[in-house]
């Protein structure tokens, strides 16, 4: 009968579709499969320009707002700029990331990015240590 084969597909694939969501459901309860937080520390000498949760989901319109202005207009010594992200940001550490916001998990920029799984691009032109531990300067 040409209407069955149909029909066997279609319960095939409710069948997959609500043992995935079962597994998932599993295994995103189980705290041993989830990814752990970044472990980074931040300078809190100093306030930061706005909120965390602020800073977490529009920091990455703030800096490409700048860069628009400073490299279409010559718009410098904003409130936001990356080399002030830096500044505070660039923590202590040990290897790679020592005094520097790249290059390691614990380096604040690259922790949470890696955390979020999201690409981590501004240091492919920018320096990511201060401009004082790379000999002064901009």
């Amino acid at each position: 009968m040409p209407g069955i084969a149909p029909k066997r597909w279609l319960k095939a694939i409710a069948f997959a579709l609500c043992a995935g969501a079962l597994v998932s459901t599993v295994s995103a309860s189980d705290p041993a499969s989830r990814v752990a937080k970044p472990a980074i520390s931040v300078d809190r000498s100093t306030q930061c320009i706005d909120s965390p949760d602020v800073m977490r989901r529009t920091h990455m319109d703030m800096l490409k707002h700048q860069r628009d202005r400073t490299v279409r207009a010559g718009v410098r010594g904003e409130k936001v700029h990356l080399n002030g992200c830096i500044e505070c940001h660039a923590g202590p550490g040990a290897g790679a990331a020592a005094g520097s916001a790249v290059g390691s998990p614990q380096a604040f920029c690259d922790g949470c990015h890696r955390y979020a799984a999201v690409k981590l691009d501004c240091f492919g032109c920018h320096q990511a240590k201060p401009a004082a531990s790379i000999g002064g300067g901009r």
